[in-house]
């Protein structure tokens, strides 16, 4: 018997608009790049020139990118989960600044860095520094890890900070993206749009192989099925709301995925009713038969 994982498309390959379900009659075609990598020369619906020094910054910091791959250590050799390094990272950051981008071009009024008087451009800064931070705790162990990233992200931003802000920004922003860090954690409830956005964002890192709710090495659970199910993630703007998540799967069992994990980080996050999530089921019956599952909607 074939696992349905193994007959899936690479998930850095488009999936075809014909193939099957994926040609719901509410889903435009594939037509961008559906990682929607930051693009700091691109057009964005908010001022970008901070944001892009700070991102410069953050390629050229030593130790920031020594804690991306220290904090992988414990969750996936230690403790046999999925990756939760560089890469998560920055799958995480492109994606809050996607979502972000489509929620500002919407309209969408953010409320963290205004209500500490803070300027426009901080809130895509607020955003990127939480993205980039928010799983540093796993140096110290992976349970709670986002309590452990609250003083080691307090210590970073001390030293990163200055060279940017005054000393009240600096508190100021530093303040914002700590909540934005420990509110990735769904025990925790954001009081901002910008540290929704992250808690959003973190939960998007769900595409074949990378999925949030961990692969069983070795097994044919539900966890593994379902990890290995999701075939793309991709962030658009909307119809009826200023963005909307489609999640292609090739297997029915992806649902857990969508419904363990990304619903939890939804709710409560702020933006919810601002975002519409559609997961398609792509895998067609050979024998003709309806799918399982052919299309959910958050």
């Amino acid at each position: 018997m074939t696992d349905p994982a193994e007959s899936s498309t690479d998930p850095d390959d488009p999936v075809p608009p014909s193939d099957g379900p994926a040609t719901d009659p509410d889903i435009r075609p594939d037509t961008d790049a559906d990682r929607h990598e930051y693009d700091p020369e691109a057009d964005h619906a908010f001022p970008d020139d901070r944001l892009n020094e700070m991102l410069d910054r953050f390629a050229a910091d030593a130790e920031i990118t020594a804690y991306l791959e220290a904090q992988n250590v414990n969750p996936v050799d230690r403790k046999g989960y999925n990756d939760h390094g560089a890469k998560h990272v920055e799958i995480v950051r492109d994606r809050a600044l996607r979502l972000y981008d489509l929620l500002k071009d919407g309209g969408v009024e953010f409320n963290g860095a205004r209500q500490q008087g803070l300027d426009e451009a901080d809130e895509p800064v607020v955003i990127a520094l939480a993205a980039t931070l928010h799983d540093i705790g796993h140096v110290v162990h992976r349970h709670d890890h986002p309590y452990y990233s609250i003083p080691l992200a307090a210590d970073l931003l001390d030293s990163l900070l200055p060279s940017f802000y005054d000393v009240p920004e600096q508190v100021r922003v530093k303040a914002e993206v700590l909540h934005a860090i420990l509110c990735h954690h769904t025990e925790e409830q954001p009081l901002t749009l910008e540290a929704g956005v992250v808690r959003i964002a973190d939960g998007l890192d769900m595409e074949r192989g990378r999925s949030r709710v961990p692969y069983e090495e070795g097994g044919r659970g539900i966890n593994t099925v379902s990890s290995q199910a999701i075939q793309r993630v991709s962030l658009r703007e909307g119809e009826e709301t200023p963005a909307q998540v489609v999640i292609r799967m090739n297997n029915a069992a992806g649902v857990y995925q969508v419904d363990s994990l990304l619903k939890a980080k939804m709710e409560g996050s702020l933006v919810e009713d601002q975002i519409q999530t559609i997961a398609i089921n792509t895998h067609s019956n050979r024998d003709g038969s309806e799918s399982i599952v052919d299309r959910i909607e958050l």
